[in-house]
């Protein structure tokens, strides 16, 4: 059974190490802050400006002043900060964001990432997407693994305009756990549970590598 997004992010939420400075983009990544194991000391980093976002509010704790990328209410951690968002993307140019979690509409087997537009919708701009691709040292992309008409997301070459090139080193779908190689092509790490190698197969467009056993995910 494939997963459903809650799944997504919790597998993403295993990705995490200690000691991290984090961007979570709009979506699916920004529920992997209700995920992060107690015992990982993270920080999590707005474009908005927010430094030290925890998870989503309760009704009780609602701040409407309090919001991320995507316009969600969140709270705050101990010692959290508030700046412009001219100085939050200092911060992300100047390299010092160490893992950024981002949606995606496609992503090639070479990394290239889209995510941004589709030709002849409508959108309001790509928001913080280029910086954050071009500066974080770990990209991981949280996506479903096919469209909604059924088509693979995960291509030998991308299709719509392309928001970063050769930047995504991971990718989570609500099928596999993957991880984009240095040469091309997607290696799967781990299946979601109950779905099964053949049907992961049919969905990836992409080069896909198969080495022994694929162990199913542990959510």
């Amino acid at each position: 059974m494939a997963l459903d997004k809650i799944g997504i992010a919790k597998r993403i939420a295993q990705e995490v190490q200690d000691g991290t400075y984090i961007n979570l983009g709009i979506g699916i990544p920004t529920l992997v802050a209700n995920f992060i194991p107690d015992n990982i000391n993270v920080v999590l980093q707005s474009e908005n400006g927010l430094l030290g976002i925890g998870p989503f509010p309760d009704e009780s704790e609602v701040d409407a002043d309090l919001i991320n990328a995507g316009k969600q209410t969140v709270t705050t951690t101990k010692g959290s900060s508030l700046f412009s968002s001219a100085e939050s993307f200092e911060m992300i140019r100047g390299g010092h964001v160490d893992l950024t979690i981002l949606g995606a509409m496609e992503v090639s087997e070479n990394g290239d990432i889209s995510n941004w537009k589709i030709p002849g919708k409508m959108v309001k701009g790509m928001g913080g997407a280029m910086d954050l691709v071009a500066s974080a040292e770990n990209i991981i992309v949280a996506m479903q693994h096919c469209s909604r008409d059924g088509e693979s997301k995960l291509l030998s070459e991308n299709t719509l305009p392309i928001t970063g090139l050769r930047c995504v080193k991971k990718v989570v779908t609500d099928m596999a756990v993957l991880d984009v190689l240095p040469e091309g092509g997607f290696k799967l790490l781990e299946r979601a549970p109950g779905v099964s190698v053949e049907e992961i197969k049919a969905a990836t467009a992409g080069k896909l590598i198969i080495e022994g056993e694929i162990p199913e995910m542990r959510i």
